[in-house]
């Protein structure tokens, strides 16, 4: 298994400093190590993504294990799911925290798996491939550049769904999608905003998947210094939609408790 071609569907392969398919169509692998396979890069000015800051932001928090406990879930599911090993995917991977940590833990156990992750961020596949072992691709996730039921797994933590998440699942694999319940942050929120609001609900049906697992994980984290703080902030949306003057109140602050609230649902094809 692996990428394949986002023009002509057939599979990819590595020559020299690049990806080719058998058309002879010819992808660059970065410095960095990830594959550009996103065609539709309309505007080279737009940002496409986390940018630099949040990037090193998500790096800088997640790797101080503030949301450990949803990792140890994804763990325990990933084991679960993935004992007979077969191809991982996660999907709006960011700077792989989740996806590397659940490799090594895999690997731990005796399981090998092909683990791959694609992201519409450049910046964030440049930290993101630091983690090492993980196939990288700069792709959108309603067009994913793998075969017809090739992935045994397809993880999304955060990232929206898509019909094209089914067509890449094998029959029987399975999908674990994790998404923020209506107070998650609601305290770092309330630093920051005179006016709250709280996160909305998604529909979790999703046609092609049966849903049959849900675990609602609910934990007070507590930020112990202003950096911290400044990381989490900025790894979320809120930071480029906020004013300066609001900006300002979290300098501040020196310790935050903050509540997490994630719901991970496990649909099988």
């Amino acid at each position: 298994m692996g990428f394949i071609c986002p023009k002509c569907k057939k599979p990819l392969k590595i020559v020299d400093n690049s990806m080719k398919c058998g058309e002879n169509h010819s992808y660059d692998i970065s410095k960095f190590g990830y594959v550009n396979l996103l065609l539709s890069q309309k505007s080279s000015k737009k940002r496409h993504g986390d940018d630099k800051l949040m990037a090193r932001s998500r790096r800088d928090f997640l790797d101080k294990g503030y949301y450990s406990h949803l990792l140890e879930k994804l763990k325990e599911l990933s084991l679960k799911y993935g004992a007979k090993g077969g191809d991982f995917l996660d999907l709006g991977c960011g700077e792989c925290y989740y996806s590397s940590n659940i490799q090594h833990f895999l690997k731990e156990k005796g399981i090998e798996m092909g683990f791959y992750g694609i992201d519409i961020s450049k910046d964030i596949l440049a930290v993101g491939s630091k983690r090492g072992g993980i196939n990288l691709a700069v792709a959108s996730a309603s067009e994913l550049p793998f075969a017809d039921e090739s992935l045994d797994i397809v993880m999304s933590v955060f990232a929206p769904s898509f019909d094209d998440t089914v067509r890449v699942l094998k029959k029987g694999g399975t999908y674990i999608k994790v998404i923020p319940l209506e107070r998650h942050l609601i305290e770092l929120k309330e630093a920051v905003y005179d006016e709250v609001y709280l996160n909305k609900g998604e529909n979790e049906a999703l046609s092609g998947l049966e849903l049959t697992e849900k675990y609602d994980l609910e934990q007070m984290i507590h930020l112990e210094n202003n950096a911290d703080i400044d990381a989490l902030f900025k790894m979320t949306p809120y930071y480029y939609k906020t004013s300066q003057r609001d900006q300002e109140k979290l300098t501040k602050l020196d310790t935050l408790d903050v509540l997490t609230q994630f719901r991970v649902l496990v649909y099988k094809k």
